[in-house]
């Protein structure tokens, strides 16, 4: 009976892929399947994202009659129960790289002494049957997954890598089937058995894809670290009592105990006591964060010092981490635009080789030295082995993956894999100044109080005043009033002025507080105010006056302060060679007077929110490459429109789909890691395409026989294939310097 069809997304693992040829296989079949919208095969972590209405069975059947296995992968898979197979896999590998390996050392050296008869001898004649015997068992035992998916492509009418070395080794076997059977009538040059090639060929493949297997896995350490911290188990408070029940078993709503040294098991909302987390897995911030109550609290994130209750908000995929989780691996398996290349390469690379390798064998039949049939032989065997596209199909994917997760290790979340390629390449940096430059929480920065009333009777009042307001300035007029513990006194009459303020009766008095204008309605004089106020508008702040009945008794000031490292990310990026813009919707004396402060020399105010696409629109015919930082709601158009939208968002804030990048902190310190890693990224993924390129340009002439003219050189087969093996591990290990690369200590 086949499986529901579902929508969106799923991740399958894709088992028996070998190269990069066999990526274009499985995506082929893939997209084939109906309901399917888009296929990406990521050939590093040998996995595919499918989107679409689709039956997962089909996508399963469609992998497997284009000759390979495929299995979903559902959930928060076990990262100790993934590592373990990925040792299997690799113990299995290096067996098989022994016996092969062991074998053909041991023909070798006894080659090497002479401790074997000649081939055509009379005790040749019995001795070498056996060695071809041996030979073919341990081929079937150490390369029989090569063999069988070259069968399984050949019979689809396709080639991979599995075709070169089943063809380079199983010629070399056949080859030396028919020396020893037709050694009478063979020149006596061509009377040499290559079963030791064969077997050495397998043995130092085998050993490479092990290394590779090993490295490879530490690419997706982050994947692994992240999903290692969902706890198994949450304590749930149900019927007045305390229990232990599995993570999948917790409900919406649901009230969840903490104890101290306890991990976070879904997201919520804290219902009672006092605690700090360390969120640093999360957001990449070390310092600890305190919660009370009504604060959210992310799964994954670990508890420190007190135990509380917390109501559930997000389970299962709706977690935060679930989300970073998903689109760490969305961006892994998604691919820049540099990786198309190499795809297109590679899917027409293998039949390429093969051509290669057959012209190769007529040129030296029909020009070669005697015995021209064993030089003949020999380099179109070396062609096959040596030219695996191996190293080509990993160059990329390997890089992103590294990169990727990288990035989440230090709180940044990079969503499309294109993002990694172009944000280095970014010429002009648009920042939104609210909650961006900005800490996007107005605060009281000044309170004067004048004649015989203090401070603290002008805070009472305005405070008072404001309790009854819905006006954003009012919740930090508030914030300031109860954080110096001042009660508040009963506003009678209340009346919101648009525009100006606010007024209303207090113990008798008329209490007004807004603006100038406010005043100016009153018939209040300014004279010896209007100064003051013009100097703190300058700062960037938003100057209040309040009277009680006809007398102005204080002004109290109200600032949205830039970010204690808002200046220094901007000095990085201006480092980083970019021009900085900031684009808001405030006014231009309060606009000016934030960029300075943030060391901003071009502004941009009165800008609405649906005109900031404009802007970033504008920029860009003009010729600019921008990235865009904004919070991810309002700037959502100027986000989607940007070449990188980069979204300022919280651990929880994580599913903004119309950012390229999210950074799950408030910091802009964040944006030139980004630009700094992308530029590493690029770079190391040039090294590695410049690598396996230059390795088989190089390494197919050479062994195809073109330095024997001049110098007498041919490859060994032997050699070759631990050229071929090693160039993959090459690669990987390359890639792998991202995971050490430090992130904010400039260029």
């Amino acid at each position: 009976m086949s499986a529901e069809v579902t929508s969106d997304e799923i991740r399958l693992s894709i088992l028996g892929m070998r190269c990069a040829g066999c990526v274009s296989a499985v995506e082929g079949a893939l997209a084939a399947v109906d309901g399917v919208t888009s296929v990406s095969v990521n050939f590093a972590d040998h996995s595919a994202m499918v989107r679409g209405l689709a039956d997962p069975d089909a996508l399963k059947q469609a992998v497997k009659e284009a000759g390979y296995d495929a299995a979903v992968m559902e959930g928060l898979e076990d990262p100790a129960e993934q590592e373990e197979q990925e040792m299997q896999r690799y113990r299995k590998l290096m067996k098989k790289a022994a016996v092969a390996g062991a074998f053909g050392a041991l023909l070798m050296i006894a080659e090497h002494f002479s401790w074997l008869q000649e081939i055509g001898s009379a005790a040749g004649q019995w001795l070498w049957p056996e060695i071809a015997l041996i030979t073919l068992g341990i081929m079937v035992y150490s390369g029989w997954h090569f063999y069988s998916g070259a069968i399984k492509s050949l019979s689809l009418g396709q080639a991979n890598m599995d075709t070169l070395i089943a063809l380079g080794t199983g010629s070399a076997w056949f080859y030396s089937c028919i020396v020893i059977d037709y050694s009478d009538t063979l020149p006596t040059l061509a009377k040499h058995a290559y079963f030791e090639a064969a077997v050495v060929i397998l043995a130092f493949i085998n050993l490479g894809t092990a290394l590779e297997t090993m490295a490879r896995g530490k690419t997706s350490s982050a994947i692994r670290q992240l999903i290692g911290l969902q706890p198994r188990t949450a304590r749930v408070v149900r019927n007045g009592e305390e229990i232990d029940i599995p993570i999948e078993q917790v409900g919406l709503g649901e009230t969840l105990r903490v104890r101290p040294g306890e991990k976070i098991a879904v997201d919520g909302v804290l219902l009672e006591g006092h605690s700090t987390l360390d969120e640093s897995m999360l957001t990449g911030e070390p310092i600890p964060v305190e919660k009370g109550v009504g604060s959210e609290v992310v799964a994954g994130t670990m508890n420190q010092t007190g135990s509380f209750l917390f109501k559930a908000t997000r389970i299962g995929r709706d977690t935060a981490l679930a989300q970073i989780i998903k689109s760490v691996r969305q961006a892994q398996s998604s691919k820049p635009e540099i990786a198309r290349l190499a795809d297109k390469i590679s899917s027409v690379f293998v039949p390429a080789v093969v051509a290669i390798s057959v012209l190769t064998f007529l040129v030296w039949y029909a020009f070669g030295p005697d015995p021209s049939l064993g030089y003949a032989f020999v380099t179109s065997m070396t062609v096959l082995v040596i030219a695996c596209p191996c190293a080509l199909g990993l160059a990329t994917p390997i890089s992103v993956m590294v990169a990727v997760g990288r990035a989440a290790q230090s709180g940044i979340l990079i969503r499309k894999g294109d993002a990694l390629q172009t944000a280095g390449k970014l010429t002009c940096l648009i920042l939104d100044k609210t909650g961006t430059v900005t800490e996007g929480k107005p605060i009281v920065s000044m309170i004067e109080a004048i004649d015989d009333y203090t401070e603290e009777q002008v805070l009472q009042l305005a405070a008072s005043i404001e309790s009854g307001s819905e006006h954003p300035l009012a919740a930090a007029i508030l914030s300031a009033a109860e954080n110096k513990h001042i009660k508040l006194e009963k506003a009678l009459q209340f009346e919101a002025i648009a525009g100006l303020g606010i007024s209303a009766q207090i113990n008798g008095q008329n209490v007004a507080f807004g603006n100038e204008a406010l005043m100016d309605a009153r018939g209040l004089k300014l004279t010896g105010y209007t100064e003051r106020l013009e100097k703190l508008s300058a700062l960037g702040q938003t100057p209040m006056l309040l009277a009680v009945d006809d007398k102005i008794i204080g002004i109290i000031a109200v600032s949205d302060p830039i970010k204690k490292d808002s200046a220094q990310a901007v000095q990085r990026l201006k480092n980083q060679g970019l021009r900085i813009i900031m684009v808001t919707g405030d006014n231009q004396t309060t606009a000016h007077a934030i960029a300075k402060q943030a060391g901003i020399a071009e502004v941009r105010a009165q800008v609405l929110p649906q005109d900031k696409a404009a802007v970033v629109k504008e920029l860009q015919q003009q010729g600019e490459i921008v990235g865009m930082v904004g919070d991810g709601i309002n700037d959502a158009p100027a986000l989607a429109q940007a070449n990188v939208g980069l979204a300022i968002g919280t651990g929880t804030d994580v599913a903004i789909e119309s950012a390229d990048v999210v950074i799950l902190q408030g910091s802009l310190l964040k944006v030139p890691e980004v630009i700094e890693l992308s530029k590493a990224t690029v770079i190391n993924i040039k090294q590695n395409l410049m690598g396996a390129f230059f390795y088989n340009t190089i390494s197919i002439p050479v062994a195809a026989g073109l330095l024997y003219p001049l110098f007498g050189v041919l490859l060994n087969p032997m050699i070759a294939g631990a050229a071929m093996a090693m160039s993959s591990v090459t690669v990987v290990t390359n890639a792998n310097r991202l995971r050490w690369k430090k992130l904010g200590e400039g260029e």
